[in-house]
């Protein structure tokens, strides 16, 4: 059984589809079929029932003292003139108490007797008045082997039209009729219900297989095109779908389509990135080698640098350095994906998260006065991460204030807002302030790699809060930040 399910198992899905719905039809019209059979051969043997019940109507009583006399145990080759009960063409006979049959002239032939037809003797009543005479029904076989129907029933005779009906004691009538019509009837019948289960369960499986192959075509289209994507790592491929669909292969169409389309967005996204970083990396790379290249010139031929030049190189080395590190720091920060935060992400009480940004802000811009309305507010996230996005923000508030300017801090609600009094950012500038490597042209000759707001727009929306910034009334620009969480922590769990 174990080896039959494995090859139908390892069989392809639309032949396993066509032999299931075969199966089923099949299954489905043999149950008809027999169904059918059987209700037809109980119509039959019904009719047959009622004939038999109707021939076994009271004999006269000088007919069967006839019989019961000479009791033939056979069918006599000449009939006795008047000395029959029934026609040819049924069995007619009497049976004794002890299963003697006596048949009658005019009998088809001899019927064998068995015990239930004694038994039919035995259960008769003392007498035919008040009594319902119950008679068996069965099958049974002539000497000769001939299936026939019989019925058995205690004798009733009659003594005239103007006497009643007696019970003739310790006897009974036995009629019978040939079998032979009513099984070539049910034989022709099966064998046609044979025919028409057998095309019936080959249309079936014709069909079935027509449906699977309809139906399996979405999936002959998905493969191929997986198979494509595999071969030739083209994320450009797309399954058409109709719109009006919306059964489970339109479903996982539409879901492969979106799918290699993330794919495509996300490849172009780390082709972007890569090529925005070589071009980043390479103007402090490029500083470094020259700042170095000069020193070591200076070494190798003997001629010192002045102090103050040596100075300068020096502390241009260490900036370059101080900025490609940041830059590769930042970098990492953006190539983590949200699955490997893991289980950093804890319950967060933000004000103390922006009090330790506002501290490192203050050394930054020991000129600045930073003012903080902080009320308590936790989150779900990630702490590092959220200091760092709090601290870039500051960082920008501190990098485009003038000297001796002032930088407003507020958190009430869930929501950070950080506001400067520098230049502000231009209108036509806004839509682009989160992406990588961005930088306004005005501030290019500023120290940044332009991933800091991209940085913060990343934790965020991880923590499911969402970053605007927006021209600030009198000047300046505002920086707002909405954190989903509550006023107090949440209880914790045993």
């Amino acid at each position: 059984m174990s080896r039959v399910l494995r090859r139908f198992r390892a069989l392809p899905i639309r032949s396993r589809l066509a032999l299931l719905v075969a199966a089923a039809v099949a299954f489905a019209v043999a149950a008809v079929s027999v169904t059918c059979w059987f209700l037809v051969r109980g119509k039959l043997y019904d009719q047959v029932d009622a004939d038999l019940r109707k021939m076994a109507q009271p004999q006269l009583s000088g007919q069967v003292q006839d019989l019961l006399e000479a009791c033939p145990q056979s069918v006599p080759d000449k009939q006795a003139a008047g000395g029959g009960l029934r026609t040819r063409g049924t069995y007619v006979q009497l049976v004794k108490g002890d299963g003697t049959p006596c048949v009658s002239s005019t009998s088809a032939g001899t019927v064998k007797v068995t015990g239930a037809d004694t038994q039919v003797i035995r259960n008769a009543p003392g007498s035919a008045g008040g009594h319902t005479l119950e008679g068996t029904f069965r099958n049974g076989t002539d000497t000769a082997g001939s299936a026939v129907r019989v019925y058995t029933t205690p004798l009733v005779v009659s003594q005239g039209p103007l006497s009643p009906d007696e019970l003739y004691p310790d006897t009974a009538l036995l009629v019978a009729v040939p079998l032979k019509g009513t099984q070539s009837t049910l034989n022709d019948l099966a064998l046609i219900l044979l025919l028409v289960s057998g095309v019936g369960v080959v249309g079936a499986g014709a069909a079935g297989l027509a449906v699977a192959r309809a139906g399996l075509r979405p999936v002959d289209q998905l493969t191929e095109a997986v198979e494509h994507v595999a071969r030739t790592e083209d994320l450009s491929v797309r399954i058409p779908v109709e719109e009006e669909r919306d059964d489970e292969v339109a479903r996982l169409s539409r879901s492969f389509n979106s799918m290699t389309s993330a794919l495509a967005s996300s490849r172009e996204l780390q082709q972007q990135l890569i090529a925005d970083a070589g071009h980043e990396l390479r103007t402090p790379l490029t500083s470094l080698r020259t700042n170095i290249e000069l020193l070591t010139r200076s070494e190798e031929t003997g001629r010192p640098l002045p102090e103050a030049d040596r100075k300068a190189l020096l502390a241009s080395v260490k900036a370059q350095m101080t900025e490609l590190a940041a830059l590769i720091g930042d970098l990492q920060e953006l190539s983590r994906s949200a699955g490997q935060r893991g289980e950093r992400v804890q319950v967060v009480p933000l004000e103390d998260t922006v009090g330790a940004a506002l501290r490192r802000a203050r050394l930054r811009g020991p000129e600045l006065t930073i003012t903080a309305d902080l009320r308590p507010w936790y989150v779900r996230g990630e702490p590092a991460a959220l200091e760092r996005a709090v601290v870039n923000i500051l960082d920008n508030a501190v990098k485009f204030s003038p000297e001796g300017g002032v930088v407003d801090v507020r958190l009430a609600e869930g929501v950070l807002s950080v506001r400067d009094r520098g230049p502000g950012i231009p209108a036509d500038e806004l839509p682009h302030v989160f992406d990588r490597f961005w930088r306004s042209p005005s501030a290019r000759a500023l120290p940044g790699s332009g991933l800091g707001l991209s940085i913060v727009a990343r934790t965020v929306e991880q923590a499911g809060g969402s970053v605007a910034l927006a021209p600030a009334e009198g000047g300046g620009t505002v920086a707002t930040v909405r954190l989903p969480g509550a006023a107090a922590p949440p209880p914790e769990t045993p």
